[in-house]
């Protein structure tokens, strides 16, 4: 079908793999799954998929690698799969440009929650029709050398545009729609990753210093035991 989202999904895990595949498509998602890391970036490149479900640990090319070599020619959102909550895993995955992660084992309704809350992330980057907190923003917001397009969802650095991932981009409006407020890791994981319950806030830190790294390290500031505020 033409409105299907079409899922990426890279697991070596005969069963895993055929079991999730079946789960997914009966929520509606077409899927094209790879055993290995090569076959999974061969079929990215030929199918241009919504979105890319790849497990860390996978022959040939182990998913942190392939999510980088994702990134360096797409923003199509990626989720990491990790046996291991272990906190190496979580950091490379997300510090590879990964937009959230899920530990296995793993329940089958959490991950179809998580693929259709980064899916809507993605939509609302591209649609630039999101607006931030206490209303829609409108028009261009200017911090300082950094200035923000919320119609356009453009950003730009002393006259350079910053490439944002989709939820680096959601990130940054939620900064921006309380510059100078310090924004609590809870708060930006249920506004942001729409966790509805008590997520990793690892997930919140690693991409906050992605987001300094394209936006200046000092524009947003650490508030020790509190969270990050955005200077204003």
């Amino acid at each position: 079908m033409a409105d299907q989202n079409h899922v990426l999904f890279v697991e070596d895990d005969d069963v895993i793999r055929e079991a999730t595949q079946l789960a997914l498509e009966r929520d509606g998602f077409a899927v094209t799954a790879k055993p290995d890391g090569l076959s999974g970036l061969e079929a990215f490149r030929a199918d241009r998929p919504d979105i890319a479900l790849l497990d860390v640990m996978v022959p040939g090319l182990d998913g942190v690698s392939l999510c980088r070599s994702i990134r360096d020619e797409s923003m199509v959102p990626v989720i990491m799969l990790s046996a291991r909550a272990d906190a190496i895993d979580v950091v490379l995955g997300l510090e590879a440009g990964a937009d959230d992660y899920v530990t296995k084992p793993f329940d089958g309704a959490v991950l179809v929650a998580r693929i259709r809350a980064v899916l809507r992330r993605f939509d609302r980057a591209n649609s630039g029709r999101e607006g931030a907190e206490a209303g829609a923003l409108a028009g261009a917001l200017a911090f300082g050398e950094l200035e923000i397009d919320t119609v356009g969802m453009e950003v730009r650095r002393a006259g350079a545009p910053v490439a944002l991932t989709p939820t680096e981009m959601r990130l940054l409006l939620e900064f921006s729609s309380a510059p100078g407020t310090v924004l609590s890791r809870d708060r930006l994981l249920e506004r942001v990753w729409e966790y509805g319950w008590g997520g990793d806030t690892r997930v919140v830190d690693v991409h906050v210093q992605r987001l300094r790294g394209k936006i200046g390290q000092d524009r947003i500031e650490t508030v020790r035991g509190f969270g990050y505020k955005l200077k204003a």
